[in-house]
């Protein structure tokens, strides 16, 4: 009942109530952005909404007019060397997301909802497809966000959004919500390029282990053989 009759006027109400509170702020970074470096204010991306139709979503501009087009971040090689000086600011304390409130205005997207994906990202629109998150309107933030974010691998994030899908309420919505504030006030699992950075890091940290595990079996082998060679000797 709550999706039915009252997220849609929840979020055209908020999305309008923000726009009025935020919109000097959001001109003065407009400002920033055109003395920090050439190009847009904004940046218009083709997004996957509900029911996997497409629309163009806007972000203020953080990276270089001259960084290829309709790629994740994750998939640039070496992604800092894109992003703007204040760029890097933007997009850590997600300042840069702003500009989406239209698009909950107009009815796009959500305040609260899975992430949208990008229209060539196969297999994250693959994966949702599994667990009905692609039947729900984008959102500004969601339950994949406050559990991870960028550091969270396709298959993780999809079932994040599987859940928020499956316990969508307005205590579910608002428990984004106010994680979402928390997270950004703490800039977790913000990692540019950085999709998959949780599951690369416990590889890596189990690698390790291993490792080091090998080399205290070596060197305990090697002061074994000592100690019987001094035994004989003495």
């Amino acid at each position: 009942m709550y999706d039915k009759y009252f997220k849609r006027p929840l979020d055209f109400t908020l999305s309008l109530l923000g726009l009025v509170i935020l919109g000097l702020p959001m001109l003065i970074i407009a400002l920033v952005i055109k003395l920090d470096s050439k190009g847009p204010v904004l940046f218009w991306q083709k997004r996957i909404g509900i029911h996997k139709t497409t629309y163009m979503m806007p972000k203020f501009r953080s990276m270089r007019t001259d960084t290829p087009a309709n790629m994740p971040t994750h998939l640039l090689n070496d992604p800092q060397r894109w992003i703007t000086p204040v760029g890097r600011f933007l997009r850590k304390s997600s300042l840069d997301e702003l500009p989406q409130l239209l698009s909950i205005l107009k009815g796009d997207m959500s305040i609260v909802g899975p992430r949208p994906a990008l229209w060539n990202q196969d297999d994250l629109i693959a994966e949702r497809d599994r667990y009905g998150a692609n039947d729900v309107r984008p959102g500004l933030t969601g339950w994949a966000q406050i559990n991870g974010r960028d550091e969270l691998p396709i298959e993780v994030k999809a079932r994040f959004d599987g859940e928020y899908v499956e316990n969508l309420s307005f205590a579910m919505d608002c428990k984004c919500f106010f994680g979402t504030i928390t997270k950004v006030l703490k800039h977790d699992g913000v990692v540019e390029g950085g999709t998959g950075t949780m599951a690369a890091k416990a590889q890596s940290a189990a690698t390790k282990a291993a490792e080091e595990d090998g080399a205290a079996e070596c060197a305990a082998d090697a002061t074994e053989g000592t100690g019987g060679e001094k035994t004989e000797n003495e």
